[in-house]
């Protein structure tokens, strides 16, 4: 089975152990009683998480969940000091969380871009018997092993952060409506549920602005109670700063934009009451079917929405996008 979007996966990580410190004494010409000189081990490596807004996805750790870093250097003599193990940078998508595996309990949230975090710290190196020598005890024959590094178990888990999501009841034409907004191209098919992942496309402006869009994949009644995949669907909204409702306006599948809309609203509300009070527009899509005009009407007197909140669009046919790129720039920037 291929996995390309993975949002949560539970890795084993474990820093290197530190070098061992060396037992040696000096063997010069003219010091022929010499003098302790081992040297101490090296640390060993850290294992860092490092967030990347290059990544949108956790797969990588799926097929390779153990991330281990390299051990320190054995320390030598003449003072010689171990080698520090090499830190082992783990880079994860921006947004992802992580978790203690056991208890479920927030280390950090990577939520800003090469934000870093050192999950397991390496171990100390153990001093050499150069470090044990005192007046009373000149030649001293002991070292100190290196200590092990850290390690555990860590659940990662994504939460994707964009600037627009789109959200909408299955079919209502969301994938088709981003891959014609940005330069995301899902999978498209005229039945429900043909995205069952989370699609990021980024929409360019007349001046050059970007804005990330999302595509979460369609929600159904229940999805707050986590019926059928609702939190794994609904967890990306959390992130995003403007919500864009798109309504099957020709009731295609027998349902009402009307009761589309209140489902919608109802649902992300009774996840969080934070996203009943994000800034959001309509996209009342489908306007090339026969009825949408119709149904409009009666959607914007039933649901009492502001005239400019509710964009007539056709993403089969191309209508009103123009229109709706730059109602959705102008809500970003704080503007009506």
């Amino acid at each position: 089975m291929k996995h390309s979007f993975i949002d949560r996966v539970k890795i084993h990580a474990r820093a290197g152990r530190g070098g061992d410190g060396c037992v040696s004494f000096r063997r010069e010409k003219y010091e022929p009683r010499g003098g302790p000189d081992g040297g101490s081990g090296g640390k060993g490596g850290d294992v860092i998480l490092q967030s990347s807004g290059q990544l949108a996805t956790l797969i990588d750790y799926y097929y390779l969940p153990r991330v281990h870093a390299s051990p320190g250097g054995r320390g030598g003599g003449k003072n010689r000091r171990g080698r520090d193990g090499k830190n082992l940078v783990v880079k994860v998508p921006r947004g992802t969380l992580v978790r203690k595996a056991e208890d479920g309990s927030l280390l950090v949230d990577l939520a800003e871009e090469e934000q870093r975090f050192v999950l397991v710290r390496g171990g100390k190196g153990g001093r050499g018997n150069a470090s044990f020598a005192t007046a009373t005890e000149q030649a001293p024959r002991e070292a100190e092993a290196g200590t092990p590094g850290e390690e555990g178990f860590f659940a990662l888990e994504l939460k994707l952060i964009a600037d627009v999501g789109l959200v909408g009841c299955p079919n209502a034409g969301k994938s088709s409506l981003i891959s014609r907004l940005s330069n995301a191209r899902p999978r498209i098919a005229s039945y429900p549920f043909t995205t069952l992942k989370p699609v990021l496309g980024v929409m360019t402006g007349p001046e050059e602005e970007r804005l990330v869009l999302a595509d979460i994949p369609g929600l159904l009644e229940g999805a707050h109670r986590n019926e059928g995949l609702g939190h794994d669907f609904l967890k990306h909204i959390e992130r995003t700063r403007i919500l864009l409702l798109v309504i099957d306006m020709a009731g295609e599948e027998g349902r009402t934009p009307w009761s589309d809309y209140r489902d919608l609203r109802r649902e992300l509300a009774l996840y969080d009451r934070k996203l009943s009070r994000r800034p959001f527009l309509t996209a009342a899509n489908k306007m090339d079917l026969p009825g949408a005009g119709a149904n409009l009407e009666i959607f914007i007197k039933r649901t009492r929405l502001p005239a400019d909140r509710v964009l007539p669009v056709s993403a089969r046919e191309g209508f009103g996008l123009e229109k709706l790129r730059a109602a959705i720039f102008r809500l970003s920037a704080g503007r009506r």
